[in-house]
């Protein structure tokens, strides 16, 4: 339970955790404050806008729309990773919840399955839209999941909350399913991590390192190389560079065995280079291997 951020302060702390923040039109006093109370706050609740295009979603959250008018959110996280501002003080993103869930944000406690709609999200949460179709297929750029990231652990550690605070909108509200398209489990491990981590400019400065050598490029395997239950760090290097080109069907990021995860985020690259059918199965091949540049372990 906390004071509300001020639009100075969380102007602040996001920068100080390294984003590229935005400041949207009047943000600063836009909010539906006449209509109910805000704060104290509890927690932050993630969502996806199912829209495509930076620009038109952010329009969007700001305005809302003739039946929720805006803000409907606290700042918009485009795809890649940066934070529009536009709303400070209540704002149409939650609506109503189930108490239980508060409760374990409250507590920082184990969530239970929400099944009821009796307590004002709006009130308690800070919101941030996350610019996805949500359909399930639209990729979720690393930059973008690490800003969300940042976006939480910023917020949790001004106001001393763990991991446990940060709630997706299908985990308060019945018959939502934002965000889609990776795990809240996995992202609370993710801000943890950074919870856990030392601060920006803590410690001794280091002398100089020299650069690295250019890493040399991993010649291509052969297509049988990739079959389930193949274990190799060249997948993993692979998944790290489909997830760069925003290719990405990972929940928890890639791995060393195959999976169906790669198979879909390699598709996505084939589609993204123009290949259909047959020639974007998901299955390297030599010519998409080559262009995708994947570094020699």
């Amino acid at each position: 339970m906390a004071t509300p951020l001020t639009a100075s302060k969380l102007v602040e702390i996001l920068r100080a955790e390294g984003l590229t923040v935005h400041e949207v039109r009047n943000w600063r006093r836009h909010n539906r404050n006449t209509k109910g109370p805000y704060g104290p706050m509890n927690g932050v609740m993630i969502h996806h806008t199912a829209t495509t295009g930076t620009q038109s979603s952010v329009d969007i959250c700001y305005d809302g729309r003739p039946d929720l008018p805006g803000p409907l959110c606290h700042g918009v996280i485009d795809k890649k990773g940066e934070i529009h501002l536009v709303g400070n003080g209540r704002a149409n993103h939650a609506g109503l919840g189930d108490s239980d869930v508060l409760r374990a944000v409250v507590n920082e406690t184990k969530l239970p399955h929400d099944n009821a709609v009796d307590s004002d999200g709006n009130r308690h949460f800070y919101g941030f839209e996350c610019v996805n179709r949500g359909d399930g297929k639209d990729p979720w750029p690393e930059a973008q999941k690490e800003a969300i990231e940042k976006v939480s652990a910023a917020i949790c550690r001004h106001h001393g909350w763990s991991e446990r605070s940060v709630i997706g909108h299908k985990e308060w509200q019945p018959g939502k399913v934002d965000p889609r398209g990776f795990t809240m489990d996995g992202m609370r491990k993710r801000i943890a991590g950074r919870l856990a981590g030392k601060p920006q400019g803590s410690g001794p400065e280091s002398d100089p390192k020299p650069a690295p050598a250019k890493p040399t490029r991993a010649p291509f395997p052969g297509s049988g190389f990739f079959r389930d239950g193949q274990k190799s760090a060249l997948i993993t290097a692979m998944g790290r560079r489909l997830v760069a080109e925003g290719c990405d069907h990972y929940e928890e990021g890639p791995g060393p065995e195959w999976t169906d995860a790669d198979r879909k985020s390699y598709k996505a690259w084939q589609q993204k280079l123009g290949f259909k059918g047959k020639d974007a199965d998901g299955i390297p091949g030599k010519t998409s291997w080559d262009e995708l540049k994947v570094p020699a372990s």
